[in-house]
């Protein structure tokens, strides 16, 4: 999966967040909610010394337009970003891309993407790519806008 992790940054952090991650993984069913494994992890980081926020959210900007807010899973030491899953089936482009735009919004040089709905903990670390272009269009799928959520409520109503 990983070849060279000396080059990773943070990775004494990475380090340890992927030891939480697997403490949790092992002690918990799965087939849980993503957020029952997202609010053990905050606890169990938290209990090695780290500094987990939990639902961490950016405002996120174009210049001078709003275009939402975005929630990361955590945010821990202020540096590395850390996207949780519960999938059953393994982490892919999709997921991968989400972590990235993440990495751009808060300009953090390392995230993690965790899935624990498999039978092994599945981890990624993610690196930001050189070129970050056009970031705040692709983040679009994964901001929480007013509009948004009153246009779901419309939808569900009907």
């Amino acid at each position: 999966m990983e070849k060279n992790i000396t080059n990773i940054p943070h990775q004494d952090v990475t380090y340890a967040i992927i030891g939480a991650a697997m403490r949790v993984h092992s002690r918990m069913v799965r087939g849980l909610k993503e957020i029952h494994y997202q609010r053990a992890l905050t606890q169990e980081m938290r209990q090695a010394g780290l500094i987990a926020e939990e639902e961490y959210h950016i405002e996120i900007y174009d210049n001078q337009i709003w275009l939402g807010r975005l929630y990361l899973d955590h945010w821990v030491n202020e540096c590395v970003v850390v996207e949780d899953k519960a999938f059953s089936h393994p982490l892919g482009d999709r997921e991968i891309a989400q972590t990235i735009a993440y990495l751009a919004a808060t300009q953090a040089k390392v995230g993690l993407l965790l899935n624990f709905g498999r039978k092994r903990l599945e981890y990624k670390r993610i690196l930001p790519p050189k070129s970050l272009d056009n970031w705040q269009q692709e983040i679009q799928p994964y901001l929480w806008t007013p509009n948004q959520t009153s246009q779901q409520l419309k939808q569900e109503i009907k």
